[in-house]
């Protein structure tokens, strides 16, 4: 197409557009905002996604959380009201039995969800009551623990009954000199009596997590020997394997446990359990379906743009009657005039989305610049699939030239004669 390169083509839709303003600017809006819309809103879906990744960062997000409550239901000579109990021994007969478990992390805790009273805790005359929790060094792999100071509990501190203690900041500030950055790794707190080691301190995510930073953490070992808990524990952190459906592994490890305690198949009450998993994917479900709407609004929003911007073009044609008329006693062809028409219908079309893509970025990096830094917020890195974009631009294009033959042929189809009579 020849007349692409022709500067009369492009003086020409220059005085065209130009001589219409409000007209054009009024055509271009609606193509802009389709692509305006379609861009922040995909970028911030993108944000909100990225967001909850940042705020789950740590976590195995395939995972169940499990513990022992009441029977419901009278079964094999036992009444209902019948307590159950998680007992250490379960880990392994989980393991074998149920193929799709990857690891369980087994806790013992006072405090926090459990109901019971937390445990005094002391340092130089200094005392207060936080959340205490026994814990495998495998649990860290489940809820990973930022540290800011040492270490967490590891495989040898539990096979050795270790007095040693991983504490969370609040603990550390009320217990040491934050403000100096006082080191309190190989220093001793008192907790329930007994002198334990820290060994490390951890921070938690404002607005996230299942932890806070009053709690402590020291070798279940340890805790059992303290609390003479023997076998018991309160509640396994189970991990299901990568590709495993993690609704079915919570009901089978459910069913073990119940056929393992007597407990009726169809009783619901007798272990209680939160399916991070099952969550983790609803939420994923809901971005990416507002990632769909998005699209689907942003794409009618353009085609609604670029409909408006054919029935411009074709009052623009009626105008221009006797223009074309004139062009054509002079020896134009009916595809240069076409053409003509078509190349402003891709003109404006091209021009809008390019508006809208641009002011669209800069909305989003207003958006990524407020919620910088903001953890309890979850929207982080807003940003757009430069793919999407394009193939939307070619989308916009297609149409346009589409949607512009209509116009275009009704000017091909003006007769030179009877456009020179139009007043």
């Amino acid at each position: 197409m020849n007349i692409i390169f022709k500067k009369d083509t492009w003086q020409e839709i220059y005085y065209s557009l130009r001589n219409n303003k409000l007209r054009t600017f009024l055509t271009m809006i609606g193509v802009g905002w389709g692509m305006f819309l379609y861009v922040s809103l995909l970028g911030a879906a993108k944000g909100m996604e990225n967001g909850f990744d940042k705020l789950f960062s740590g976590f195995a997000t395939n995972s169940i959380f499990l513990w022992a409550q009441k029977t419901s239901i009278p079964y094999e000579g036992f009444p209902k009201g019948r307590e159950v109990h998680l007992n250490l021994s379960d880990m392994e007969m989980l393991k074998r039995k149920v193929t799709q478990v990857d690891y369980i992390s087994p806790q013992n805790a006072r405090g926090s969800f459990t109901g019971t009273p937390g445990e005094s805790m002391s340092r130089n005359g200094k005392s207060a009551t936080y959340s205490l929790t026994g814990d495998y060094s495998v649990g860290n792999k489940i809820s990973e623990k930022k540290l800011i100071f040492g270490r967490y509990i590891n495989d040898a501190d539990v096979s050795g009954n270790k007095n040693v203690v991983v504490i969370g900041e609040e603990i550390y500030k009320n217990f040491f000199d934050s403000k100096k950055k006082e080191n309190p790794i190989g220093q001793s707190i008192n907790i329930k009596g007994l002198f334990f080691n820290v060994i490390g301190v951890f921070r938690v995510k404002k607005g996230g997590g299942f932890e806070n930073d009053q709690t402590a953490f020291i070798p279940l070992s340890t805790y059992t020997k303290m609390y003479n808990a023997g076998d018991q524990i309160d509640m396994f952190a189970i991990v299901s394997k990568p590709n495993a459906n993690v609704n079915s592994v919570e009901e089978e490890v459910k069913q073990v446990l119940k056929a393992k305690n007597k407990v009726s198949p169809e009783d619901t009450n007798a272990f209680g359990s939160f399916n991070l998993g099952k969550e983790f994917k609803k939420l994923t479900g809901f971005l990416t379906g507002m990632q769909l709407l998005t699209i689907i609004v942003g794409t009618l929003t353009i085609l609604a743009g670029v409909i408006a911007i054919s029935n411009i073009l074709l009052i623009t044609v009626k105008e221009r009657t006797k223009e074309i008329g004139i062009r054509r006693a002079l020896g134009a062809k009916p595809a240069e005039v076409r053409n003509q028409i078509l190349l402003e219908s891709v003109v404006i079309t091209l021009s809008s989305g390019l508006l809208g893509f641009m002011f669209g970025i800069f909305v989003l990096m207003i958006l990524n610049a407020v919620t910088q830094g903001q953890d309890s917020f979850p929207f982080y890195n807003p940003t757009v699939n430069y793919g999407n974009v394009f193939a939307a631009m070619a989308v916009m294009v297609i149409l346009g030239l589409i949607i512009g033959m209509i116009p275009a042929q009704r000017a091909v189809k003006i007769r030179p004669i009877e456009a020179l009579r139009t007043e």
